[in-house]
This record gives structure tokens, sequence and C-alpha cells, in this order.
């Protein structure tokens, strides 16, 4: 939630720009800078002028700092702020905090000293505790020369370091006061899809360190489809890719997520998508009526064409250990044709023995994914589902905890967001209209600009470029920008990494405050170049 507003808040935009004082803060004014925790500003944050103030003691009020994606609250005061000096040492107050203290301290070239009880000028001191329960929520108070970041859990410290690297790279300085910050939405995320385009393990980790600097917390992994299977098997290794990705980089890359606070949520896209696990499984590929294979598409009335996933999703589990889960579950390609019932009649008949009488293959597609989210939900895992995995009309109904990947309305017999929010659905916004960056622009696909996110989208606009009412925003957890290998070899590694890089600024921006930003595009794009 927005931070409530306060006496002398300054928000991010409004007289906005990097602290600078007429005498603190610059290469040879240290000393003085570090005295001033006896002058004015020392131990409030609005500061009283002493009776006999000298030139360098007297500083402007602060200024917000400038930030990707911007802090939500600033309150200003009087002081030198802060500047990182070899000597300077980065402390904690609790163990649970010495990977971020060690990661901040060699960003900024301090002294990593673990848990110290004294206080140094220079300090920069880590500490769990205060805030509103929000986990993600921190305080970062700069004040007497030295910095102090507390939040109620790590993830929120973490995210206070990060906006401290950025005024230092950005400006040099962090300046004085207490920044309130939390962020409006729970998921910030970046999809990935390695299925159909092979990362290297290294481009992965670059991303996860810029997802971890713009806080976004969750980092999607697509890695199965009908082009291949991209990550090694012990159960089926015969439907494993020549080029993937072992299970001990895939571990390294979790690894590294976790300590960027990311998680990461693998999908293994079932009951279509699955054409490079069909290949090595032709018995279980799915036939029209004339005999034909259907396209990805597993035989749902087979027993062991669920024990074939399941295995997956079971060994996955182990490999994965985040709390979150995408089953896919869209694009069934028996589901696209008019009659399905009379095109696919074994599907048929398996609903009407599973559901009676009335039973069709719709009800029987839900039942799989409902079995597949069983099977995952003993991992205690939360789980996602495209949102052309849930069918209207049908008797089976959807898992109620399953929740709502919302990506498109060109389905045959597309719902509006409406219909899954009015049901109490929880929802994330993937909406391809501005966070879909197709490789090759397939069909009306184009690749998004970080401006048209910036000016045009919020977590609320899931379909289109229509907002659903504000009363739903509580049940649309965030959203997530997502990279699709449609034409793998229309880009490469790097120009991807490029093409991506503004738009990626401009959906944390958005994710972490859906409100109108105060700062314009072109100052927004000057600072993402200033911070790198």
């Amino acid at each position: 939630m927005v931070a409530t507003a306060v006496v002398g808040t300054v928000a991010l935009g409004t007289g906005v720009g990097v602290w600078a004082s007429s005498g603190g803060g610059g290469d040879g004014q240290e000393g003085g800078a570090r005295q001033s925790s006896v002058g004015p500003g020392a131990g409030s944050e609005t500061a009283t002028p002493s009776a006999s103030p000298t030139p360098h003691q007297t500083y402007p009020l602060s200024q917000a700092p400038r930030t990707i994606p911007a802090v939500r609250s600033h309150t200003p005061a009087r002081g030198p702020g802060w500047k990182p000096q070899k000597a300077d040492r980065v402390v904690i107050s609790d163990g649970e905090l010495a990977d971020e203290g060690r990661l901040i301290a060699g960003e900024l070239g301090l002294t990593y000293a673990g848990e110290k009880d004294d206080v140094r000028a220079g300090d920069v001191r880590l500490a769990l505790g205060g805030g509103d329960g929000n986990q993600e929520s921190y305080t970062m108070t700069v004040r007497s020369g030295r910095v102090d970041i507390s939040g109620p859990g790590e993830a929120g410290v973490f995210y206070g370091t990060r906006t401290l690297k950025q005024e230092v790279h950005g400006g040099g300085t962090a300046p004085e006061g207490v920044v309130r910050d939390e962020p409006a939405k729970p998921v910030r995320g970046f999809n990935l899809d390695i299925a159909r385009k092979p990362y290297s393990e290294s481009w992965i980790e670059d991303r996860i360190r810029e997802l971890g600097d713009l806080k976004f917390n969750e980092l999607g992994l697509h890695f199965s489809d009908d082009q291949a299977f991209r990550i090694e098997s012990s159960t089926h290794p015969e439907i494993v890719s020549k080029d993937h990705l072992t299970k001990a980089q895939v571990k390294r890359i979790v690894d590294l997520a976790n300590s960027r606070h990311i998680t990461v949520v693998p999908e293994i896209d079932s009951p279509g998508h699955l054409g490079a696990v069909l290949a090595a499984h032709p018995d279980l590929q799915l036939r029209n009526a004339s005999g034909i294979a259907t396209k990805g598409a597993i035989d749902i009335s087979k027993p062991a064409s669920a024990k074939l996933v399941d295995d997956l999703l079971n060994e996955y589990a182990g490999l994965f250990t985040g709390d979150q889960w995408h089953l896919g579950g869209d694009e069934y390609q028996a589901l696209t044709v008019k009659d399905p019932q009379a095109s696919y009649p074994q599907l048929a008949a398996a609903a009407r023995q599973k559901y009676g009488s009335t039973g069709t293959v719709a009800d029987l597609a839900t039942g799989w994914l409902n079995d597949r989210a069983g099977t995952v939900r003993a991992h205690d895992r939360t789980l996602r589902a495209w949102n052309d995995g849930f069918y209207r009309g049908t008797s089976v109904q959807a898992a109620k905890d399953l929740q709502v990947a919302y990506w498109t309305g060109k389905e045959i017999g597309a719902r509006q967001p409406v219909e899954y929010l009015s049901a109490g659905r929880k929802v994330i916004n993937y909406n391809d209209e501005f966070l879909y960056y197709v490789l090759g622009q397939p069909q009306t696909f184009v690749y998004p600009t970080g401006q048209r996110i910036y000016e045009q989208w919020n977590p609320r606009v899931l379909r289109g470029t229509t907002a659903v009412p504000a009363r739903y925003d509580g049940q649309i957890l965030g959203g997530s920008f997502a990279v699709w290998g449609d034409f793998p070899n229309a880009q490469t590694e790097a120009q991807v990494a490029a093409g991506i890089r503004m738009p990626l600024r401009a959906t944390a921006q958005k994710l972490w405050d859906p409100g109108t930003p105060a700062m314009s595009w072109t100052d927004f794009r000057h600072l993402a170049d200033r911070l790198g």
C-alpha cells in the first residue's frame, strides 16, 4: 500500500534530484561531513540551526533519492547525507542478514564487519524489525553520517540495500532523511521461455542480478514446449533436448535467485505444448477421429499420460525450491475445434465415464488440470495456470486455489478478466498487449516499449488497454513481463537483453507503484542510463 504521507514528506518527482549541498558531501569535505553528526540534523529528521553555524554545517533540505523503482516516501532533513569511503563498514544486527551485508559491502567497496554492537561514523547498519509486517517493506535512515536500513523481513532489508546502491551509483551520495518504502504488488515477475530459445546459465544469472536491483521477486522458467525440453531429467532422460541446462546449473540459478529474494517459478505446460515430451512417447500423442496427430497435445484419456507428467512434476519439485508453480493449461488443441466430442471420441468417452453422461472434453481437461494441481499441491506450492486453461460452462470447476495468469483475450470463447475476478479468483497480469516480448514479432505481436508500459499500463490493465474496476485491485497480485521464443533466431541473447532493458524498468516502476509516475518518460530514461 502507499505509505502514509507525513509532514515534510517529499515524493519522488516533486523537486527530484540528487542531493547536493553548499559544502558537504563532495571530495575533500568528508571530514566535515562526518563531523556533522554533532551539528544541525543530528538525531532528528528536521534540523534547528545552531546558534553559530559554520559554512560546512549549513545544508539545504534534502531532496528525494532518484531510483528505479521510485521510493514511495522520503522525509527530508538537513545534513550532508552519506557517501561511501573505503574505511566504512557494513554491520548487521541480525545474523540472518549476512548475505545482504556482504553483497552491499562488495558492491560499494566497503568492509563487511558482521554482527557488531558499536557505532562508528560511516557505518551502514542492517537490522530486522519495525515496519507494519509487510516482509518487503523497509525504512532507510541517513543521519549523523550513518545509514540504517531496517525492515520486518530480509527481503525488505535487501530492497533497502538496492535503494542505497542506486543512490550511490546515480549521484555518489545518499541524501539525508528517511525513506519508507514498500511495493504495491506482491508479484513482480519476469517470465523467460527457455524451451524454444535456449539461454546460457550466465545470461540467466545476469538477468537475476538485474531483476534483483529492480526489486523484482519472481523469475518464471518455461522450459518445456513443442520445440524442446531444456532441463536434465532423471525420471525421463529420453525427453531431454541436446541443448539443455543440467540440474547443477539450475541449482546455481535457483541459489542466486534466492540470494536476491527472487522465487524461480517453473512451468511444465500441459496438456498442450508437450511436443518435445511426446516425441519420445508417440503412443501418448493425441489423435483425432481420423488418426491424425494433434500438435503438442497429450491424450488425457490415457492413464499413462498422467503418470508421465506427474513423474516430471514430482521430480522438479525437488529442484525448484520456491513456493510457486505454473501448471500452464493453455492452448489444448482438442478444444479449439468446432466439435471436440466428435473430433476426439476417445476423450468424449473418457469424460462420460468419469463425469457421467453429460461429461465433455472441457470437463476432462479441467479434471486433468485439477489432478496436476493436486500433484504439485502435495509439495506445498501455490498454483497458477493460464487464463485459457479455465473453461466456461463446464460441470467440473477448476480448483479454487488456482490463480489465473491472464495473458490473452484472443482465444475462442475468450472471457473478460472481470469474469475471473467476480468469481473470486486471484489474478496475475501477463497482458500480451503490453508485457509480451515475442521474438520475431509473429502474428500481431510487436516488441513492447518501456515508454508505452510506463505511460499507459498498470496492473489493472489485464486485457487490451482497458483497466478493470478499482474494486478488484486487491485480487490482482501483480504482473510479469514475458519473453517468448517463437522465432528463436530473430535476436541474439545480447539483443534480447538490450531490447527488454527499458521495458523491465518500466514494469518494475508500475508494479512497485501503479500510480501515474511523477517523472516524465524522458527523465526516467535518462535516470536509467545514469544508474546503469
